[in-house]
C-alpha cells in the first residue's frame, strides 16, 4: 500500500525532531498552539460559502482569473505558505500526478501564496509543477477566505535564525501568512470542500479534494 501524503509529512516532522533541539522545536509548537487557540479554524470560509473572485499573476507574470477557470469546470485552490516550507512543497509535489486526471475532467488546480512571482518561478522549475502558482500580495485573497494570521515576534526571530527571510520572499514587511488550506469551488462559485489547519504539519490527501471536485461536475 502506498504511503499517504500525511505519512510523508509525519516523516518530515520525525526527521526534524531528530535534528533540531527540543527548545527550538518548542517555538514552533507554541506558535501552532496559540494559532489553534485563536479559533482561526472556525472562521475560514466554509462549505456552502461563496468563494471570492480573483485575478492574480502566475510565476510568468500572466494574469489568471478565477472566472475564466470556473467557466471550464470546478476549481481546486491550494493555499500554501511559501517555497521555504518543506511541508508545503511536499504537498504540492503530491498534486503533480493527480493534476493530469484533473485536467482530463475539466477541473483546474491553482496554488496560491504571498510570495513574489520570482520566488514562484524558481519553485515551479525546481519542483516540476505543471499547474499555475499564483502570487497573492499581502495575503489579500487569503484574507477573504479567512486564512490569514500575523507571525508573532518570537516566531519571527526563529525564522530569522534559520535564514528564512519571509519579508524578502513575500516582498513586504507585514509578516502575514495564510493557513495552508484546500478548497474546491464549483462552477457556480460555491465552496464544495474546505479544509485548513492551524497546525501546518496537517494536510488533507489530494484524493479527498479530487473526489469533491469530481462530485462538483454533476
Amino acid at each position: 500500500m502506498s504511503s499517504s501524503l500525511q505519512d510523508h509529512l509525519d516523516q518530515i516532522t520525525a526527521n526534524t525532531r531528530q535534528l533540531v533541539q527540543s527548545e527550538r522545536m518548542a517555538i514552533g509548537e507554541r506558535a501552532v498552539a496559540e494559532l489553534f487557540a485563536s479559533g482561526i479554524e472556525d472562521r475560514i470560509l466554509p462549505v456552502g460559502g461563496v468563494a471570492p473572485e480573483f485575478a492574480l499573476r502566475d510565476s510568468n507574470g500572466k494574469l489568471v482569473r478565477s472566472a475564466d477557470l470556473l467557466a471550464q469546470g470546478p476549481l481546486i485552490i491550494k493555499f500554501f505558505r511559501g517555497r521555504w516550507c518543506p511541508y508545503c512543497m511536499t504537498e504540492l509535489e503530491a498534486w503533480r500526478d493527480p493534476h493530469g486526471r484533473l485536467r482530463e475532467r475539466g477541473i483546474s488546480l491553482v496554488a496560491i501564496s504571498p510570495q513574489i512571482e520570482r520566488q514562484s518561478d524558481f519553485m515551479v522549475g525546481q519542483h516540476g509543477l505543471r499547474f499555475p502558482v499564483l502570487s497573492d500580495p499581502g495575503c489579500a485573497l487569503a484574507a477573504q477566505f479567512g486564512l490569514v494570521y500575523n507571525v508573532p515576534e518570537y516566531h519571527r526571530q526563529y525564522f530569522r535564525s534559520i535564514l528564512v527571510n519571509i519579508p524578502f520572499i513575500n516582498g513586504d514587511e507585514s509578516w502575514l501568512l495564510p493557513l495552508p488550506a484546500t478548497y474546491v469551488i464549483a462552477r457556480d462559485g460555491l465552496v464544495r470542500f474546505a479544509e485548513a489547519h492551524a497546525d501546518y504539519r496537517v494536510r488533507p490527501d489530494p484524493e479527498e479534494a479530487l473526489e469533491a471536485a469530481i462530485a462538483a461536475l454533476a
